[in-house]
């Protein structure tokens, strides 16, 4: 089978296409053909050989897939061949920039009908993480304020849906005019461009914002010197979900700023939090759904032929793109 694979770390002329043996279904696990691959900065991170949970190469990438059952092994039930299904990461995941997977079924979920396999591929990491922070760890009630930062990035899109659906009001900080606008067309009730304001500057524009108050839940997907910002922009009794550390840089933080207001500051990492239990399945097949009855608009902008993944890591680190990238590969 096509397959995309990283033969030493390094940028993204290290994805190489190749031709690898057709994977064969073991017990338990579920034969995937894939139509359908997110690329997200997790991929680049491996591909890099900075993935806190990187193998050694040769690798294949991709954490995020749809696509359809084409065979079962020994002992799994519940599925059926031909079945649309989303495939997810995982420690045991195989990578799916390829055109077949075959992954265990704890780590298959089934698509609902009419939801197309390239918005179907976008759900696992991006909308999982920002449902599951803002669901089950914040857990936003409406009346809240939820200020998320970095707001036009696929978390980000996500959560100001998510966050609005809920009924809070939504204050989307983004990087740009441009991207704080687009994040305002997904329902947030205020927008600010992050780039017209110092460090001090941000924090001080959401206290504003907030009668000076704070946020009831700030949600951090950027991480470093962001996070304490995030603390000093919540309100007494608040919660910060800090999930990422897209700045790459370490993090000072002065305890006078959250232990007086009674802060929450709450960790996230999907992968980790599969490995001590959680089963994704039932938050994975609720959000596919409330996507195919268009309650939440996926934005995806740029779908690439399996082929052209290191052209699709150019543009994600870049940071020109506004919506997800996808390969497709059927």
């Amino acid at each position: 089978m096509r397959a995309v694979r990283i033969e030493e770390f390094g940028g993204p002329e290290v994805l190489v296409p190749v031709e690898v043996p057709d994977p064969v279904p073991g017990p338990g696990q579920v034969l995937v053909r894939i139509a359908a691959a997110g690329v997200n900065r997790a991929d680049a991170l491996l591909r890099a050989g900075s993935y806190h949970r990187a193998g050694r190469p040769p690798l294949i990438p991709g954490a995020e897939a749809a696509g359809t059952v084409a065979a079962l092994g020994e002992g799994v039930t519940g599925f059926r061949v031909g079945q649309p299904v989303i495939a997810f990461g995982g420690a045991e995941s195989p990578g799916y920039y390829a055109e077949s997977a075959a992954v265990s079924a704890r780590q298959v979920a089934a698509r609902p009908d009419g939801l197309d396999p390239v918005e179907a591929a976008t759900l696992p990491i991006a909308w999982l993480s920002a449902w599951y922070c803002l669901r089950s760890l914040a857990k936003v009630t409406a009346g809240e304020t939820v200020v998320v930062k970095a707001a036009a990035s696929g978390v980000g899109t996500a959560a100001v849906q998510i966050a609005a659906e809920a009924g809070a009001r939504v204050v989307a900080l983004a990087g740009s005019a441009e991207r704080s606008a687009w994040a305002g067309e997904f329902g947030a009730d205020v927008v600010v461009d992050t780039s017209r304001h110092t460090d001090d500057g941000e924090v001080e524009e959401v206290l504003r914002l907030t009668g000076g108050r704070g946020a009831d839940v700030v949600l951090d997907t950027v991480g470093g010197p962001s996070l304490r910002r995030s603390l000093c922009e919540t309100a007494h009794g608040g919660r910060v979900v800090s999930l990422a550390n897209v700045a790459l840089a370490p993090t000072t933080l002065d305890t006078r700023d959250f232990y007086p207001k009674n802060i929450a500051i709450l960790g996230f990492q999907l992968t980790n939090l599969q490995i001590h239990g959680y089963d994704p399945r039932p938050d994975l097949r609720e959000l596919a759904e409330r996507v195919a009855a268009g309650r939440y608009r996926v934005p995806v902008e740029t779908v690439l032929p399996l082929e052209r993944a290191r052209e699709a890591h150019e543009r994600l680190e870049s940071r020109g793109n506004r919506g997800k990238i996808v390969l497709s590969v059927a």
